[in-house]
């Protein structure tokens, strides 16, 4: 069997590295990540979805009779993979599903923001929240640019609205208005990733749904949960809405358990694309800085720590890609726990070739380190990615 990439898969990894060296390049990535620059990060956001959404990215996996590309899953990690690699901010995973999957409406075009939070059973074997309950301190990236949430849980996919419109009058005047989870800000490590802590009540003196909705705030979350069987029954009756006011299109029926998986390999394959990336800048400025009258590449520590880098990479590049392959619940676990380790090393080791250089604004290496800290805590963490695979082997 002939596991290299065919023309087809180069020519759309190629493609994929030109657009983003043209829509989202090195002085983009500053600029987006100056805490000092003038710009408002939600509109960013959606400019950028759109140009995303043109360029098909979120509709990959889409059925062709429903305007999609119609690949597969080893595509779409080429593509991740180059997302990774230029560091491209927002929510691309959640937003991905959505548009593969016919979620929500426009999220394959890129004119809708779907973010997602993880609320399955949690990997330490503590009890499980009630079915249809927000698990305590759970991260959801991207909220206030967010059009729609989508809410993994233990067996279920549901959605939440997050849209600054209205509520349904029935919904604004009863009890579950006051019901809604609460969402509040919180210091992100990565500068170009936000994040806010959803709870299932809203702690006491914080700002309740309500009062977040009276006040037209987006860091809240302002629509209602619906199950995924809800959804289709009002939509079969009639309730066809455009988005930020409802679904407007038949949902169809979603396996928890895969949209996780996908989920995990599509976030390893963005580690995988951040751990090449600090490699070649590591090799470059070794190749570049001088000291002692020749490059620093020559000495013998360096090499070994660019060497090392190299191998984790592509151990973790097999791993990956053997996951979009098989799509087994093992080969995502491993895959993730590769590709995580090898975007923290690597980041780390650059760091290590760069020296103090490596930490200033001129040089994108932090920032690496700070997403690859952010994405080894989605979908799958170490830990349960160690408990999953130890089981296996019993």
């Amino acid at each position: 069997m002939d596991f290299r990439l065919t023309d087809d898969q180069e020519a759309l990894r190629r493609g994929m590295r030109q657009l983003l060296d043209r829509r989202f390049g090195p002085t983009a990535l500053h600029q987006a990540a100056d805490p000092l620059a003038h710009h408002a990060p939600s509109e960013d956001l959606a400019r950028l979805w759109r140009q995303l959404g043109e360029a098909g990215l979120f509709s990959l996996r889409a059925d062709e009779s429903a305007g999609g590309v119609g690949l597969g899953l080893p595509e779409a990690v080429l593509v991740f993979e180059e997302a990774g690699r230029a560091l491209l901010p927002g929510p691309l995973v959640a937003t991905h599903l959505a548009g593969g999957w016919g979620l929500v409406p426009g999220a394959a075009e890129g004119r809708a923001v779907v973010t997602a939070m993880d609320a399955g059973p949690p990997s330490s074997g503590l009890t499980s929240p009630p079915a249809g309950a927000v698990p305590d301190n759970t991260l959801v990236e991207h909220l206030e640019a967010a059009d729609a949430v989508l809410v993994v849980g233990d067996g279920e996919v549901r959605l939440l609205e997050t849209t600054g419109s209205d509520l349904d009058e029935t919904v604004k005047d009863s009890e579950q208005a006051d019901n809604l989870p609460a969402a509040a800000p919180v210091r992100s490590v990565d500068p170009l990733s936000p994040l806010h802590r959803v709870t299932d009540r809203p702690s006491p003196g914080s700002r309740t749904a309500a009062e977040n909705r009276q006040g037209g705030l987006r860091n809240g979350l302002q629509g209602r949960r619906r199950g995924v069987e809800g959804m289709r029954k009002g939509l079969e009756e009639g309730a066809a809405r455009e988005v930020g006011e409802g679904l407007g299109e038949r949902l169809p029926t979603v396996d928890a358990d895969v949209l996780r998986r996908e989920a995990g390999v599509l976030t390893a394959a963005q580690q995988l694309g951040s751990a090449h990336r600090t490699l070649e800048l590591a090799v470059g400025y070794a190749r570049e800085r001088e000291q002692f009258g020749r490059p620093i590449g020559t000495f013998q520590a360096v090499q070994h720590l660019c060497a090392g880098m190299l191998v984790r990479a592509e151990t973790a590049r097999s791993a990956v890609y053997a996951a979009a392959a098989t799509r087994e619940d093992e080969e995502m676990c491993a895959a993730k726990l590769l590709a995580d380790e090898a975007a923290t090393s690597n980041a780390r080791d650059c760091l290590q070739v760069f020296g103090g250089m490596g930490f200033t604004w001129e040089a994108e290496v932090h920032l690496h380190l700070k997403r690859a800290w952010l994405r080894a805590e989605q979908w799958v963490t170490s830990v349960a990615a160690e408990e999953k695979l130890a089981t296996a082997l019993l």
